[in-house]
């Protein structure tokens, strides 16, 4: 299932992410999804079910299956990734490991049966017609428009980061074996039907990946077939495996996963360094050391665990009294690696305010100290404090990072690109009141920020303006 792909180490010189892709024109008119809001996009998404009912009955607990006798649903499916897309997409360049897996499922066991180097159609389609191959094509957002326009969306909904794959199995064959998973399935299905088996988790919200043998996993909980317009949820853990019925056309799905990495223990772990750091600049006995040979014990002893319990309960008492913005690390992650807004255009990146044209800004006038300004693309920004990573600061005084996503590359997506960096904006702690004003209402007055000088409030709104983060109204 779609999680951040590492680029494959296979020794081939590979070339570069093609960034443009093939326009969909979905027939019959608009989507028949809701794009207005995240949460708009997500109702419509697993309609008939409610939100509501869909988190307090099926997240995290059991799968929820929606068969829909929808034919405009079925069409606008089946345009969102087609077999016969892949005869374009192999010539802009794609790669073996890196952007497409052909695989098989034989005697329970994934056989890959990929080439080296760049990818052919003719050969693709040799391996799916003759070897019976399923063909799976990693983040295929990239490529498809209305796909990024989906999980854009879903990513703002979710707070997390959102992948996807899409799979092509031949009538009569069967890719991976019964495996789980650690992220949060959504499957779509896209053309021809796919029958599936679903069983009962061994390790309930799993945080890996494993195959599981048959012998072990039992009877089948659940057992179906999925058609165009269908759509399929199963939590992370849950066992699964999947096959083209004979005697019909292929198929294809695209699964949308979601939360790898987004459990509680992931964020307390985010969180507790912090914690630590901050702890012990006010309280001695954090900073005072451990029991001498205390690291050559074989077993930990008795007084550090009563101590290490000691200082879990006094962190645990801090925690409950702040009320500083939690995070580092995971926000920032997620900033850096997402979707950037999703906009109609030919995949250009947006321009410097200095630009006639930023797409993002609209072109919006400077603001002035006399001027009302707005935060916009709020669903793209995350705010946090930290310490100061300046090597100067022997202090290491806490500061506002400001991270988004709006110069993120949309063809590095979830691709575990080295070059990824962080977009964003660094302020003291003191303009920390400022900028929650911003947050929190739907318009300010610049001259009404909580700053001490007119030249701070100015200066931070221009900060903000110059990275397409306000604009003026």
């Amino acid at each position: 299932m779609p999680k951040k792909a590492k680029p494959a180490a296979n020794g081939q010189e590979e070339g570069p992410v093609p960034c443009k892709q093939v326009k969909v024109e979905v027939a019959g008119g608009p989507s028949p999804l809701n794009f207005d809001s995240p949460s708009g996009l997500f109702e419509s998404l697993i309609s008939p079910v409610k939100a509501e009912t869909f988190f307090q009955e099926f997240w995290e607990q059991k799968p929820l299956l929606i068969q829909r006798d929808d034919l405009a649903l079925a069409t606008y499916y089946q345009s969102l990734f087609r077999l016969s897309d892949l005869k374009s997409l192999c010539r802009q360049g794609v790669y073996y490991g890196r952007d497409v897996n052909v695989c098989r499922c034989v005697s329970g066991k994934k056989k890959v049966l990929n080439k080296d180097g760049k990818v052919h159609f003719l050969q693709l389609r040799k391996d799916f017609d003759q070897k019976r191959a399923t063909i799976q094509f990693h983040q295929p957002q990239r490529f498809k428009d209305e796909l990024w326009r989906i999980q854009e969306k879903l990513e703002c909904y979710f707070g997390s980061l959102v992948g996807s794959n899409v799979y092509m199995t031949p009538a009569g064959a069967q890719g991976l074996p019964p495996h789980y998973d650690d992220v949060e399935v959504f499957i779509l299905q896209l053309e021809g039907e796919k029958h599936w088996h679903l069983y009962r988790p061994m390790v309930p919200l799993a945080r890996e990946y494993s195959v599981e043998a048959e012998d072990r996993i039992g009877r089948p909980a659940q057992e179906f077939t999925l058609k165009p317009g269908d759509l399929l949820y199963f939590p992370r853990g849950t066992i699964h495996q999947a096959d083209t019925p004979p005697g019909l056309a292929h198929s294809t799905h695209v699964t949308i996963s979601t939360y790898q990495g987004s459990s509680w223990g992931d964020f307390l772990l985010d969180t507790i360094s912090g914690l630590v750091f901050d702890t012990a600049k006010a309280d001695v006995e954090l900073r005072a050391g451990i029991p001498r040979q205390l690291l050559l014990q074989v077993e930990t002893t008795a007084i550090a665990t009563r101590r290490l319990s000691g200082f879990l309960r006094m962190l645990a008492d801090r925690l409950e009294g702040t009320e500083e913005l939690l995070s580092a690390d995971m926000k920032k992650d997620f900033a850096m690696n997402r979707l950037p807004p999703y906009y109609v255009g030919d995949g250009a990146e947006l321009s410097t305010p200095g630009g006639a044209d930023c797409l993002l800004r609209g072109g919006g006038q400077l603001p002035r100290l006399d001027s009302t300004v707005r935060l916009q693309f709020r669903d793209h920004v995350v705010l946090t404090v930290g310490p100061d990573p300046d090597p100067s600061d022997e202090t290491r005084e806490k500061v506002i990072y400001i991270y988004h996503s709006l110069k993120n590359k949309r063809e590095t997506h979830m691709m575990g690109s080295e070059e990824t960096e962080s977009h964003g904006l660094r302020f003291p702690l003191s303009h920390l009141d400022a900028l929650k004003q911003i947050w929190s209402s739907s318009a300010v007055s610049v001259k009404d920020l909580k700053l001490t000088t007119d030249e701070e409030k100015h200066s931070l709104v221009v900060s903000l303006w110059t990275e397409c983060l306000i604009q003026v109204v």
